[in-house]
């Protein structure tokens, strides 16, 4: 029997024949090279956005630096819907900067090429660990880190603060807090209308798993066990079922999540925060200068996620960001290399960092980038010592996007019927793991 990694050899290749195909993308539906060729840029940010606003800043700046042409689209709902429907029509842009999470799929798909990382200036002053968002299952790169992130909890102080409470450092205390939001009625306007948590829990896009993940590690719980060339699911081991039995908690006994959670994006929970339905919210750093806009500094908190509950509980949290990837059968590849290689260079992160919200770099993934030199706000401080000290990225499979989404909807269930036995839940989510990396050809 083939190994897993050569099965996944196999696989790349069948994905670099794919490439092949794609080779005529592009309006002319010419294949020949062309270093100044224009660059479509596409980027997963909202249309008229502040964010979209520094892409098009960033662009504008290499434009100046290499004359090379540049076009910056913004897309954000269904961008990868729309993205297949460009490979289809061969008009692929030449790059996208798109979550990390997505690489396993595009290059599954066939959609990007591989990087050489030795061959890409400045490749080797980045931070070691943020190369792991880039590599496949096969252990190659398909992409270049661009942005580094990590979440930590939102609190509203002034609601802590009047009710008495100290800021949370264990999930009983976080628990506590949240009960309090609910039932103390912490805005003093007599009316019980507030909520402890914030949960963007909709199964589109595998929300709600994106959010669990770190409690999953935080409580001891895994999505798989065993060696990287063997996994084994682990969502029904004793730390998974802890958090799973802990959200449907929040959920069903002490109901102190903001109702309509499970069916809440995240763009939909961001305004549940600042407009003071919810107290507790497990989110980014992209979001400090939208809330101090909208609810005031003065009124809430960044907490780092405590470890989880004993014996297995441990400091974790989820890492993530934004890779730049060089799309199949672009007109001009050095184009694509450079383009890369300006937003890694010390200017271009600068340039995409900032305390406003139209950041794109969140924690600098480039080490000569010193972040309270670029940043003030001291807030950053936390997310950063997070990231470097307890930041997991999500497992290396040929196709996350799968695992993913199977687990937001078994998570789901546990929130939208309270009936619903987490034991035997996370025992189907096993099973259904186990079949996935089958098909995957990623088990033993």
């Amino acid at each position: 029997m083939l190994s897993r990694i050569a099965r996944l050899r196999t696989a790349a290749l069948a994905a670099a024949l794919a490439l092949t195909a794609l080779a005529g993308c592009g309006s002319s539906g010419s294949t020949a090279s062309n270093d100044k060729a224009p660059l479509e840029i596409w980027v997963r940010k909202p249309p008229g956005s502040n964010t979209e606003k520094t892409h098009q800043s960033l662009a504008a700046a290499f434009t100046a630096a290499t004359g090379v042409p540049t076009h910056v689209t913004a897309l954000f709902d269904d961008f990868e819907t729309k993205l297949q429907q460009a490979a289809a029509q061969k008009k692929l842009p030449d790059l996208i900067v798109n979550d990390t999470a997505q690489l396993g799929t595009l290059v599954k798909q066939g959609l990007v090429r591989e990087v050489d990382r030795a061959a890409l200036a400045g490749g080797d002053r980045l931070v070691p660990a943020a190369w792991d968002a880039a590599k496949g299952a096969d252990g190659r790169y398909y992409g270049v880190p661009f942005s580094a992130q990590t979440f930590a909890l939102f609190i509203r102080r002034d609601w802590r603060e009047r009710l008495g409470l100290p800021v949370p450092t264990s999930w009983d205390q976080l628990d506590a807090l949240a009960t309090a939001f609910t039932t103390r009625d912490p805005d003093g306007d007599g009316k019980p209308d507030t909520y402890g948590y914030v949960v963007p829990g909709s199964t589109k896009r595998g929300y709600l798993d994106w959010y669990f993940s770190s409690f999953l590690w935080a409580a001891g719980g895994d999505y798989f066990t065993g060696s990287p060339d063997h996994p084994k699911p682990a969502v029904d081991n004793p730390g998974s079922l802890t958090a799973a039995r802990w959200l449907q908690k929040q959920f069903c006994a002490d109901k102190s999540v903001v109702p309509g959670a499970v069916t809440t994006e995240t763009t939909q929970a961001h305004p549940l925060f600042e407009t003071g339905k919810g107290g507790i919210y497990f989110t980014g750093p992209y979001n400090l200068a939208r809330f101090d806009k909208s609810l005031g500094r003065d009124k809430y908190e960044i907490v780092a996620l405590p470890p989880g509950p004993a014996p297995a509980g441990k400091p974790a949290v989820l890492a993530e960001g934004e890779n730049v990837y060089l799309m199949a059968g672009s007109h001009n590849p050095a184009g694509q290399r450079k383009f890369a290689e300006y937003l890694i260079g010390v200017d271009g992160q600068r340039l995409g960092m900032g305390d406003t919200d139209g950041n794109v770099v969140r924690l600098p993934v480039n080490r000569d980038v010193d972040l309270a030199a670029v940043r003030t706000d001291e807030r950053w401080q936390v997310f950063d010592k997070a990231y470097r000290e307890a930041g997991r990225y999500v497992p290396v499979m040929p196709e996350w996007t799968p695992f993913r989404q199977a687990s937001a909807e078994a998570l789901n269930s546990l929130a939208a019927d309270c009936g619903t036995d987490p034991k035997a839940a996370l025992g189907k989510l096993a099973g259904a793991f186990a079949a996935e990396l089958e098909k995957q050809g990623a088990g033993s």
